[in-house]
């Protein structure tokens, strides 16, 4: 017997129905499918778009909007899809789990974008937005990401000196 993949999707607090409208629709669900993953759960935030679950046999399409703690969830995905948050990015990234980021163009011009951006660029993260979220999919190699490093807080400050352009 296969090991069941789960895709875990997060918004953390936020809302971003467009993401959830993505990653929930027939063409991705059928996509997630064809890679082997038998389970997405979705932690959908303050979104007003709320999904149809899916449970039919070897697929499962699930969401919830909030919980204490999502690093359980994290733990247990075997790829995270998420908004470009860095509380979402950062633990997600600490699990060591393949992790792409989908901006939010609703968002442009603020920190998370350029921090998403510059983690892409140092090959922790793949980086996509809703549009292009298939192809991406549909050429996923996780194997190119790089692990991020773990542990070291002047690490991490010099990291976003760096990506904020103050270094």
């Amino acid at each position: 017997m296969k090991p069941k993949k789960t895709v875990f999707v997060t918004v953390g607090t936020t809302s971003f129905d467009a993401l959830i409208q993505v990653v929930s629709s027939q063409q991705l669900c059928q996509q997630f499918e064809a890679l082997g993953y038998s389970k997405v759960l979705l932690q959908i935030g303050r979104g007003v778009y709320e999904p149809e679950p899916i449970s039919k046999r070897g697929f499962r399409l699930e969401y919830y909007r909030y919980k204490d703690s999502i690093a359980e969830d994290i733990r247990k995905a075997s790829l995270i899809i998420s908004h470009a948050g860095a509380g979402s990015v950062l633990e997600s990234l600490g699990a060591g789990k393949p992790l792409i980021v989908v901006i939010n163009q609703l968002l442009m011009g603020n920190h998370q974008m350029e921090l998403a951006y510059q983690l892409y660029l140092d090959g922790h993260l793949l980086y996509a937005k809703c549009s292009n979220l298939p192809g991406v999919l549909s050429q996923l190699d996780t194997s190119i990401l790089k692990p991020f490093p773990p542990g070291d807080t002047s690490k991490f400050s010099a990291f976003l000196d760096k990506a904020m352009g103050l270094s």
